[in-house]
């Protein structure tokens, strides 16, 4: 790697140069996208929160978010394809939850974090 030369020198030295090399990395960065990328919708964050605390089918987490099963669908579909969420088919009822991951448990925590600073308390 090409070492960068920075036009103001602050005596950082080999911290630039781990940082450059990090920065260097777009795939990683392309990845981190694509995941919040799935949570840029009200909608989709509150589907999303609502299986990392119970595991549903369509039409139960249609009636708990007041939208039709066709909506909760279309919403649920990025989820899974991005692996935020899984579903397991029992008979002919599909059910959904959050992907027991690092990455959703991140997310989900992320999430409670922020509704606990931002949200007026009750």
């Amino acid at each position: 790697m090409d070492e960068i030369r920075l036009p103001h020198q602050h005596g950082e030295g080999e911290g630039t140069a781990l940082l450059q090399e990090e920065l260097d990395r777009i795939d990683y960065f392309q990845t981190v996208a694509e995941v919040f990328k799935q949570l840029d919708d009200t909608t989709r964050i509150r589907i999303f929160w609502l299986l990392c605390h119970c595991e549903e089918c369509v039409l139960n987490i249609s009636a708990m978010m007041k939208m039709s099963s066709p909506a909760v669908s279309h919403h649920l579909r990025p989820l899974k394809n991005s692996g935020l969420v899984v579903s397991r088919r029992e008979g002919k009822e599909v059910y959904y939850r959050a992907a027991d991951t690092e990455q959703c448990r991140l997310l989900h925590q992320m999430i409670e974090r922020v509704m606990e600073i931002t949200c007026p308390k009750r």
